[in-house]
């Protein structure tokens, strides 16, 4: 069903066709001058205008033109006499979808509002799947073989095939959305699309935009009417990354769509329905936020229909061979089984920063290696999240200045003595890397100063 607009100086056609298309469910508007189409269109959307094109003084062409304007993503519908071809072919060219001429057949009226309403939503489906697309998230499935990732497979495969609201719950960087991901590749809505987005990179009044779209106007910057991701997920699934830091307006507009399916756009009265599964996810424990008052305890119980526990690296080291020829091969190596005295550092390492930091660490040690084979030494673990064991720190592996000094060195060896590049290779700005060279005691090839 769609919001139409008609226009016609013939008030008793207007009351015709209003009658006949609202019959058929939709919102129809009648008005009887182009001008006044114009004022309605510039101030709230339609998904359908059907205008005459003989009128005075404001004809059809104005109202293609106009809405091509105001509302480029409108289709247009026009009357026009029967016989005027040449008149009708003009309005195909200023870009409306169809054409009828009078006198009316309200059956072929209603059939072309129906087409040109499915060309509208096809269109807004081809938008979303381009936003989302733009949007740039990678798909990745489920790594490993330990018994807590077996034990997540299994969990997945249960819940993936209902419409239950899912909560993710891990450490950061453990990977909730290749959980969420999973969830929807395996389910009955894979062939719809898959929405990301983390509530914690947004202000508030952006992720209420960006979530449920907005009206034309009703903020400063809002030039068009836009749909929100809730929109463009439509037959699909939306990821809710950080749901923790979502505020309270969004809150409260979640948990209006979790219970009744529909929303508003920001600023615009027309309620919408929602076709979406959602899955959610956070870092934090969401009962202390209900404990400071930061958290809606009814939302948290509308999210918490099914809870999928993901455990962090530490807990699944069996897996850390695996995924670290996962993360090499993706980067284009040939080579991608580590040495077994890397492998044995890795399974003594904290991993605070889970497969997230096991990720940039192999990207690190693939950039230093460069084409040679990939060695122990080039797996040079950032001290700063060690969190090391007893075995580890009485080896001396992580010993804050040798490691350092071994991965500048190297870095700077690998660029050339290049400090722009040497400083890239380490994820660190060039101001960073004079800094550290300082720090350490260093030059700027490297080496000790007490040695120059």
């Amino acid at each position: 069903m769609g919001k139409i607009l008609l226009v016609d100086d013939e008030e008793r056609l207007v009351t015709l066709l209003r009658s006949a298309l609202a019959y058929r469910g939709h919102e129809v508007t009648g008005v009887t001058d182009g001008q006044t189409a114009l004022d309605l269109v510039a101030d709230e959307p339609f998904d359908l205008v059907v205008t005459d094109l003989r009128m005075e003084p404001v004809d059809g062409m104005a109202v293609i033109a106009g809405v091509k304007e105001f509302a480029p993503d409108t289709q247009v519908v026009v009357l026009t006499a029967y016989g005027d071809v040449e008149t009708a072919v003009a309005a195909l060219q200023a870009g409306a979808y169809h054409y009828l001429t009078k006198p009316v057949n309200f059956d072929a009226v209603a059939h072309v509002v129906e087409q040109a309403l499915a060309q509208a939503d096809l269109q807004s489906q081809n938008r979303a799947l381009k936003r989302v697309t733009r949007r740039g998230t990678s798909a990745g499935g489920l790594i490993g073989a330990a018994a807590a990732t077996e034990n997540l497979r299994e969990l997945i495969a249960k819940v993936a095939p209902s419409e239950a609201t899912v909560l993710i719950r891990g450490e950061s960087g453990s990977g909730k959305e290749v959980v969420a991901r999973s969830i929807h590749e395996a389910s009955v809505r894979r062939e719809g699309p898959f929405v990301a987005v983390n509530c914690a990179a947004l202000t508030e009044s952006l992720l209420e935009s960006e979530l449920f779209g907005h009206r034309k106007g009703s903020f400063t910057g809002a030039d068009s009417d836009r749909e929100g991701l809730f929109e463009a997920a439509r037959t699909g699934s939306l990821f809710l990354d950080e749901i923790g830091e979502a505020g309270a307006a969004v809150q409260a507009k979640l948990l209006r769509v979790l219970e009744e399916r529909k929303l508003n756009r920001v600023g615009d009265p027309r309620e919408r329905d929602v076709d979406v599964r959602v899955l959610a996810a956070t870092n934090r424990p969401l009962e202390q936020a209900i404990a400071d008052g930061h958290f809606r305890e009814d939302l948290y119980y509308r999210l918490l229909v099914f809870p999928v526990d993901l455990p962090p690296l530490r807990d699944r080291t069996d897996d850390l061979a695996e995924l670290a020829a996962h993360f090499l091969g993706l980067l284009g190596r040939q080579a991608t089984s580590l040495p077994a005295s890397t492998l044995s550092r890795l399974r003594a390492h904290a991993w605070p920063g889970n497969v997230r930091e096991l990720r940039n660490l192999m990207e690190r040690a693939h950039i230093l290696a460069g084409s040679d084979a990939l060695t122990d030494e080039h797996v040079v673990i950032d001290v700063r999240t060690a969190g090391g064991t007893g075995a580890e720190t009485a080896a001396g592996d992580l010993d804050l200045d040798r490691n350092a000094q071994h991965l500048i060195r190297t870095a700077l060896s690998r660029a050339g003595g290049n400090k722009t590049l040497a400083a890239e290779m380490l994820g660190i700005t060039r101001r960073t890397l004079y800094s550290r060279l300082k720090l350490l005691g260093l030059d700027d090839d490297g080496e000790p100063r007490s040695n120059r």
